[in-house]
């Protein structure tokens, strides 16, 4: 299992950590932001592929042009696919 690591950017959580498998995401957890709706995301991006949440979760809009989960889709596009 590999960890990945990144700060997202224009939003009130200060870093995602991403633990990944053959694809797969095993575990997700977000430091700051909206606990209980990032605790949410992160329950219901276990288990699924990579590219899957990253079509699911880009673009997603809140305030400066991008969100949390759109962060998340740009760290996983960025860096996993």
């Amino acid at each position: 299992m590999e960890t990945l690591r990144f700060q997202p950017q224009n939003v009130c959580s200060r870093e995602m950590i991403i633990h990944h498998e053959n694809g797969i995401i095993v575990d997700a957890q977000v430091i700051g932001g909206c606990r209980g709706n990032l605790q949410g995301i992160c329950a219901l991006i276990k288990g699924r592929k990579v590219e899957d949440v990253v079509k699911t979760l880009k673009g997603i809009q809140c305030r400066n042009g991008t969100s949390c989960p759109d962060q998340l889709a740009r760290g996983l596009e960025k860096h996993l696919l």
